[in-house]
């Protein structure tokens, strides 16, 4: 079965592609162009970090693909992609999280780069400041970043949508970048009433969980839908998340322990009102409402666990 169309939310409060120094905000673009344009430099575009908020398992096609229902949110960090003219398609991984990233055919950059068609040419510079395989759609939010920094580089249309979910289910939305809700294999996306100020700590305690013995630990499927998005306040918001799961969280925690540990670290901290696990893990996330207590709550996690990557951010 072809997958159905997607929608990408265009309005103000939805857009991601930021022009964040780094993998930060820059206060000084106000709320001007959202990706920087150069003759000579070129142009680029931001990555941010996808969140699972809430993540249920409905079901499964007969091809295999489960069917979800998801509450995903963008943070203000992520990484950061840079583009400039070369001969032919280049890309280079630089930043704190460059190790292990791979630089040939099977990233998603140069897959997402490679649906534009033969005869294109481009240097592409990838800053990671995400962990990879962490949860948290790096991987995704990357190649997503490529086909908008890519289609404005070269003046091209994206690629259709069947092209562009192909490169995986978390495509659409990361495209979309704002606050959505999504179902069937990650193709339809609704817009979600507007979000109150809501603050993250990530937590990853640097284990690998792999997505397939993540998903082949589910057992029987009998998931039910979320309960539909209704919330005024960071009060509402929280009660409302709590009554939703991530049916993702057992599985992988029975996989890596560790993934527990995180939760509990993010539950300890004052101010914090949930903490989960994001997609597949091992990424955690605890929710605040207060800039200051999610900034103090990743300060001390940070310094209990100095082995793992731990952020405070704030839901774009």
């Amino acid at each position: 079965m072809a997958p159905g169309p997607f929608v990408r939310a265009d309005r103000g409060r939805c857009r991601a592609d930021t022009p964040e120094a780094g993998d930060r905000p820059d206060p000084r673009a106000g709320r001007r162009g959202r990706r920087e344009r150069n003759p000579v430099t070129g142009a680029s575009a931001f990555a941010p970090a996808k969140i699972n908020l809430a993540l249920h398992v409905t079901g499964r096609r007969e091809d295999g693909y489960h069917l979800l229902d998801s509450l995903v949110v963008f943070a203000d960090i992520g990484d950061r992609l840079h583009f400039s003219a070369a001969e032919g398609i280049e890309l280079q991984v630089m930043g704190p999280r460059a190790a292990g990233v791979p630089t040939g055919p099977e990233n998603l950059v140069l897959r997402a780069a490679a649906l534009f068609g033969p005869g294109q040419s481009a240097r592409i510079t990838l800053e990671k400041h995400l962990p990879r395989a962490a949860g948290i759609g790096g991987g995704s939010a990357d190649a997503a970043a490529a086909l908008k920094g890519l289609a404005e580089f070269w003046d091209l249309p994206l690629p259709k949508t069947e092209e562009i979910l192909a490169l995986g289910a978390d495509l659409p939305v990361c495209l979309a970048g704002c606050p959505t809700r999504m179902r069937g294999i990650g193709e339809l996306l609704e817009e979600v009433p507007p979000l109150p100020l809501l603050w993250v700590v990530l937590a990853n305690p640097g284990v690998a969980v792999p997505t397939g013995a993540v998903f082949g630990g589910l057992g029987t499927i009998a998931g039910t839908p979320m309960d539909p998005p209704n919330w005024t306040d960071f009060a509402s918001f929280s009660r409302w998340l709590r009554a939703q799961r991530n049916d993702l969280q057992r599985p992988a925690q029975m996989i890596a322990a560790e993934i527990g540990t995180a939760r509990a670290a993010l539950e300890a901290q004052p101010g914090c009102a949930l903490a989960r696990m994001s997609g597949s893990g091992a990424t955690c996330f605890g929710l605040f409402a207060v800039e200051a207590e999610a900034r103090q709550a990743a300060r001390a996690i940070g310094a209990e666990h100095p082995g793992w990557w731990v952020a405070a951010a704030r839901v774009l």
